[in-house]
């Protein structure tokens, strides 16, 4: 019986840290994507106020 526990235990554990990875990972590329539109975003404006002079 306590194996048994132990095992859910760490099914459990491994389930909480797979969970936790994923939206680790989402996150990461959520904000990778955001900071990517502000520099071309930024990018884009220098290049149009240059090129209206």
């Amino acid at each position: 019986m306590i194996g048994l526990s132990v095992a859910v235990g760490r099914f459990v554990e491994a389930l909480f840290w797979g969970i936790f990875r994923v939206a680790g990972a989402v996150a990461g590329v959520l904000i990778l994507g955001v900071v990517v539109l502000i520099v071309a975003w930024v990018v884009a404006r220098k290049m149009w106020a240059r090129r209206k002079r």
